[in-house]
């Protein structure tokens, strides 16, 4: 079952390459959660692992607390990282869900077009 999810996520994304905001979209994410980490790795000194962690959790505010900036520019930069990072990334989540939510709705589609089809062909 949970390779299924992921296997419809794949399609979603693939299927979301053709669009360009989501293209758009993706990029801001990857440029957000880049430039975050190489920020953090400098202002905190925090690894690129650590950093880009810290990235992921707090924009998709998960937030378990385990890191957080201490100085005084980390957490300046936080503060509009976390303004602009959560739109830009509930945007993105959103028009994954509606690339998989119409794909579902073409899969049935299709579906119920060939039981109409085979019952046709079999009265």
């Amino acid at each position: 079952m949970l390779f299924v999810v992921f296997q419809r996520l794949g399609q979603a994304i693939r299927r979301g390459w053709e669009d360009p905001v989501f293209r758009s979209l993706m990029l801001l994410s990857l440029t957000l959660l880049v430039g975050g980490s190489f920020l953090f790795h400098r202002v905190e000194g925090w690894t690129y692992f650590q950093a880009f962690y810290f990235c992921v959790i707090t924009l998709t505010t998960v937030g378990y607390g385990d890191f957080s900036p201490h100085t005084f520019r980390g957490r300046l930069f936080t503060i509009f990282y976390v303004l602009i990072g959560v739109g830009i990334i509930v945007a993105l989540v959103t028009r994954i869900a509606s690339l998989a939510a119409e794909a579902r709705l073409e899969r049935r589609e299709r579906r119920e077009e060939r039981k109409r089809q085979s019952g046709e062909g079999g009265a």
